[in-house]
């Protein structure tokens, strides 16, 4: 992996589109890359009685390298673990030794 150089200036482009999601379906990795779809749902006109009916599109598909992959990761971490500091979300400890009965 290249290494940035250790004076690498950040200039913003205001002009970048913001793109929304409300889910994300899939990751995968090949070692080379990692790649994220982010998908938005919409809901269908309802046509009473029958149940609402929702269909998710994907909104953006994006492709890291592993070093941007791993910054990804270790962003959300330090979110994640601030969130849980102040008690917006709670860490679930999973027993993966002695999984629940089904």
């Amino acid at each position: 992996m290249n290494n940035p150089p250790k004076n690498l200036q950040y200039v913003d482009i205001p002009d970048v589109l913001e793109t929304f999601a409300d889910s994300f379906r899939n990751l995968s990795f090949d070692g080379q890359s990692a790649r994220l779809e982010f998908c938005v749902t919409r809901m269908d006109q309802p046509k009473p009685p029958e149940p609402p009916q929702a269909k998710m599109y994907p909104v953006c598909r994006l492709v890291l390298t592993p070093a941007a992959f791993l910054n990804l990761f270790n962003q959300l971490q330090n979110i994640m673990n601030l969130l849980q500091q102040k008690g917006v979300i709670q860490k679930i400890e999973k027993d993966i030794q002695n999984p629940p009965v089904q």
